[in-house]
């Protein structure tokens, strides 16, 4: 699986990226390596709050659960 940043530079200096396949997923970095590292940890954090969510929203409810691996 490939995931695009899209990036920007600051007013203030930093570089501003956001993951073009997850735009709620925006941070930044002073190089584009921090940048890239950043992302993915903000990456990270957005699918478990949205594991959490699915979670919470299927309570109660059966179902089956299938991990994909990319």
């Amino acid at each position: 699986m490939t995931i695009t940043a899209i990036i920007e530079q600051g007013e203030d200096g930093w570089l501003v990226g956001q993951l073009k396949e997850f735009p709620a997923v925006i941070d930044q970095g002073k190089t584009v390596e921090e940048l890239k590292k950043n992302l993915m940890l903000g990456l990270e954090f957005y699918l478990e709050v949205q594991r959490e969510q699915t979670t919470q929203d299927y309570e109660g409810r059966t179902y089956t659960q299938e991990l994909l691996v990319a």
